[in-house]
């Protein structure tokens, strides 16, 4: 898993020097527009909600003695909600409208690392495309909401909830990185055969993800250039993925 992630991480090296090589600036110009508007709408609502979260959780204590301790915690952990809930809704959006787009720029980044220009694996529409991102994300979302929620109640607890940030932080990690490695595994699987693939190379997902995440921590420039560096380097660990799955199946056929 440390290595998986290790590997994640490592692909993010060579990004920006690829992307600038191959020429796909252009290609990403939609899908940060589509993730600047959707991180400042997401960003405005959030600011609204994140008080009035607080105040609803603190409702929760009926109680005189120490409800002025127990609203300054239902505050920030109702400002944490927002902002986690915020991050999932935000990742999932762009992830989703960007696939018609990000598909083609992995698929030249295959063809760049692999030598093959014309790939004999699955043709797929712009249609089918934006289908498959928006059927993967909200599968995804579900799944993340799911797991957020009960992390999200462990911060009531002292000591567990420093263990429930980093759990929580490895989750979205893990489905935004998820996401970036469906755009190269759409022409290669199936739905359900691509899920598989990413569960048992979760690590790599995950460390791709990390850096999604440490991006959106930087102000307007992060939102930019999330989806450029972070789908580079997606494309480039699934594909080294497929070719050592591919090279590992050939082994056993020779052996057999």
């Amino acid at each position: 898993m440390v290595k998986n992630i290790l590997n994640g991480l490592k692909a993010y090296a060579n990004s920006f020097t690829l992307i600038s090589e191959l020429k796909l600036w252009k290609f990403f110009f939609i899908p940060i527009i589509i993730s600047i508007i959707t991180a400042a709408l997401i960003g405005i609502s959030a600011y609204g909600f994140s008080d009035n979260v607080g105040g609803f959780i603190a409702k929760i204590w009926f109680w005189d003695w120490g409800k002025e301790t127990f609203t300054s915690i239902a505050t920030v952990i109702g400002a944490i909600a927002v902002l986690a809930i915020g991050l999932i809704l935000y990742k999932h959006i762009i992830m989703a409208l960007s696939a018609p787009f990000m598909s083609p720029v992995s698929e030249k980044i295959e063809a760049h690392l692999t030598g093959v220009e014309n790939h004999s694996h699955r043709n797929t529409t712009f249609q089918g495309q934006l289908w498959r991102g928006i059927r993967i994300n909200i599968r995804n979302l579900g799944k993340e909401l799911l797991f957020t929620i009960p992390l999200l109640l462990l911060k009531f607890i002292p000591i567990v909830n420093i263990f429930s940030t980093i759990l929580l932080f490895s989750l979205q990690a893990y489905y935004a990185g998820f996401g970036n490695m469906d755009y190269t595994l759409e022409r290669h699987f199936k739905y359900r055969e691509s899920i598989q693939f990413i569960r048992k190379n979760k690590g790599v997902a995950i460390g791709n993800g990390i850096v999604f995440m440490l991006f959106l921590l930087i102000p307007v420039v992060g939102v930019i250039l999330v989806l450029p560096l972070s789908v580079t380097a997606a494309s480039i660990s699934t594909v080294n993925l497929l070719k050592n799955e591919s090279s590992t199946t050939n082994t056993l056929k020779n052996a057999i």
